[in-house]
């Protein structure tokens, strides 16, 4: 703002008028002001103030060679992150956790973003008071859009002071108080975007973005794939026993829990380098069949927003021990939604545990563009024939493995399913890889 008027005398060292730059401020000291450089709040190209000197009425008011480093006299501009691919260019603001005038903290959330994959956290790049918000919940928005604008600087305000034991005492009226004003009425609540009618029983919820996302691409899957399904049954004593025997001592000793998940992702690995062609796919664009000298494996694990399915990769050089860890903190980062693209991408072969939520059988759907996808299922209690002819309860899982028939064949798969099941019932394979 200025200062001073035109012709107006001012003293020596007077400030002028205080010039804002997107990095800071300085104030032009000038003896008399004949004329005004610039009216107040106007914007004027800053390489006018670079220079060494400007002139007001034969005066000079030299502009400081460096500025400090705040930037208190400028918004700072949030906008969409990118989502970690160049094939996501937008995504579903689902809240904001802040409001115009709160305070942010550097490194704060301000809202949430939910792609067709993840869900990707806009955080306060300094300290700063959301100033403005741009876009409302429910949005969508695309990658560089402008979100919302903070004032950088401040502090975070300090917490209410207690109330004091003892209010001190009121002055005698005079008069009577008047009647306090009432409260203003609470502004309308947002109209609800134009919905088919409900019926009475019914309520209607808007799909995610990443449940229509899981819905297209299980969709694709059918009307792309051949798809079927072998099942074979696995007696899981050999490996409870060695769960039950060495699950202190391997906590103790690696500082995660063992499961049998682990065991089933080392034995479809090795399954998987036996039986190269369940690991490989079908490039649709140039008929070609790609076969894969790795193995990652996408695990199926629950997030508050859906099932998800992070991928470990290199299995077939991980230890037990690894495999543990790594299935522990895709999990964790699962649960706390803060998988990134990078942990989504990729995989050759997906693991899906139904038994956990109880599922005596199922046939899963192949996760393109993968040939194939192994479920497991509820360990029960069974009848079988042992092989001395008598009759006992075992502990049985049934497998199944869903595949691409235009790719896989039934003796491919056959063999696939008995050697993961060799391994399971006789654990000394997975350690000797036989």
């Amino acid at each position: 703002p200025s200062h001073c008027s035109n012709s107006g005398v001012i003293r020596t060292d007077k400030m002028l008028c205080r010039v804002a730059s997107r990095r800071a401020s300085c104030a032009a000291a000038v003896a008399v002001a004949k004329s005004s450089f610039a009216a107040s709040s106007r914007t004027f190209a800053f390489a006018r103030l670079a220079s060494p000197a400007w002139r007001l009425g034969g005066a000079q008011a030299k502009c400081p060679a460096t500025f400090p480093a705040a930037r208190h006299f400028s918004g700072i501009e949030i906008k969409t992150p990118e989502f970690g691919a160049e094939s996501i260019t937008e995504g579903t603001l689902l809240e904001w956790n802040k409001k115009v005038g709160d305070f942010c903290a550097k490194g704060e959330i301000l809202a949430v973003i939910e792609t067709d994959k993840v869900s990707v956290e806009v955080k306060a790049e300094e300290n700063g008071t959301l100033t403005e918000i741009c876009v409302d919940a429910d949005a969508t928005v695309e990658v560089g859009q402008k979100l919302a604008v903070m004032s950088p600087g401040g502090e975070a305000p300090a917490k209410e002071a207690a109330a004091p034991a003892a209010a001190p005492a009121a002055p005698p009226a005079t008069a009577p108080a008047p009647a306090p004003a009432a409260p203003a009425p609470k502004p309308a609540p947002k109209p609800a975007a134009a919905a088919a009618p409900a019926v009475d029983g019914e309520r209607r919820v808007k799909m995610t973005r990443m449940r229509q996302a899981i819905a297209k691409r299980l969709k694709d899957a059918q009307d792309t794939s051949c798809m079927l399904t072998t099942f074979q049954e696995i007696d899981m004593g050999p490996v409870m026993e060695l769960r039950k025997t060495y699950k202190d001592l391997f906590e103790q000793t690696h500082g995660v829990r063992l499961g049998f998940m682990s065991a089933f992702v080392k034995a479809s690995s090795f399954a998987l380098e036996q039986v190269p062609t369940v690991n490989a796919v079908i490039d649709d664009a140039s008929q070609d069949i790609v076969y894969r000298d790795y193995v990652d494996i996408s695990v199926a694990v629950a997030s508050p927003r859906g099932l998800v399915v992070p991928v470990l990769r290199n299995v077939e050089k991980m230890s037990i021990f690894k495999v543990e860890a790594g299935i522990a903190e895709l999990a964790q980062k699962a649960k706390k939604e803060e998988l990134t693209l990078d942990d989504m991408s990729g995989g050759t072969f997906t693991i899906s545990n139904g038994g956990v939520f109880g599922s005596m059988l199922g046939t899963p759907i192949i996760n393109p563009p993968q040939s194939a996808i192994l479920g497991m299922h509820a360990t029960k209690q069974r009848p079988v024939v042992l092989k001395n002819g008598e009759i006992a309860a075992r502990p049985i899982m049934y497998l199944a493995l869903t595949y691409d028939h235009r790719l896989v064949d039934l003796r491919e798969a056959s063999a696939f399913l008995l050697t993961i099941k060799e391994q399971i019932e006789d654990p000394r394979r997975l350690l000797l890889q036989i």
